[in-house]
């Protein structure tokens, strides 16, 4: 009975022995699966890249809107001047650079002169003070021996601001001289006295009627010799004027 159950271990042994071996390969089988399963997503890896540069693209055309507001033009410059309108009717204190006379003048002479004091409109200083203007004289009249005074008149027809020129619409200016016949009555009395005196000298009562008509004759006499007054208006002298027509200046826009 030993004997025999010795047998049969040995023979359980060697059974399982030999069972071991040949489930060996099914248990490689088995553990080779997830090797094969685990080179798999490295082979997806390894293609991944090839993908990658497209995904790189995209935001770089995602930026391409921002391109065209950066290089978008600047906005114009505001204008460096407005033009501002004086009306007509404007004063326009002026002072004469040149001289103008009535027995000196002619017609068609130049005659030029300067703003006094500067001219605003618009909120801005329109014509600085210095402005140049320039005209000609229009009319002369000499003082008369009987009668008619002297008188002279002159417009302005052009300015120059800041080195434009502009045509300019003014009131024409008139001078004349101051009527002399107070003065005239004064020398025919003092010529018929005078002559009345030497009458009445040399002849009594008749003698000074002759002699005052001969004193009012000669009084008349100088009179007539002699001219009245002349107008003359030396440079510097001040003159006002105003504009006869609107007037439209460029002006600085600050």
């Amino acid at each position: 009975m030993k004997r025999w159950a010795s047998v049969l271990a040995v023979a359980s042994v060697c059974v399982g022995c030999g069972g071991g071996e040949g489930a060996a390969p099914e248990a490689t089988t088995v553990a080779e699966a997830p090797a094969a399963t685990t080179e798999a997503p490295a082979a997806a890896r390894a293609a991944a890249p090839a993908t990658a540069p497209r995904a790189a693209a995209a935001p770089a055309a995602a930026a391409a809107p921002v391109r065209p507001a950066a290089e978008a033009p600047a906005a114009p410059a505001p204008p460096a001047f407005r033009e501002v309108t004086l009306p007509a009717g404007t004063t326009l204190p002026l002072r004469l650079r040149s001289a103008v006379a009535s027995d000196t003048s002619t017609v068609e002479d130049v005659v030029r002169a300067e703003l006094r004091e500067s001219v605003a409109g618009g909120g801005a200083t329109v014509l600085p003070a210095g402005t140049e203007f320039s005209g000609t004289v229009t009319s002369v009249e000499r003082s008369g021996r009987v009668k008619g005074v002297a008188r002279i008149a002159y417009r302005f027809d052009s300015l120059t601001v800041a080195g434009t020129r502009y045509e300019v619409g003014a009131a024409p200016l008139v001078h004349e001289a101051e009527t002399t016949k107070r003065e005239d009555a004064t020398k025919v009395a003092i010529g018929a006295g005078a002559g009345a005196a030497i009458g009445a000298l040399l002849g009594g009562g008749s003698g000074a009627a002759k002699g005052a008509a001969v004193g009012a004759a000669g009084g008349t006499g100088v009179v007539l010799a002699t001219r009245g007054d002349e107008v003359r208006l030396e440079s510097g002298t001040s003159v006002t004027t105003t504009l006869s027509a609107p007037l439209t200046i460029r002006v600085r826009a600050d």
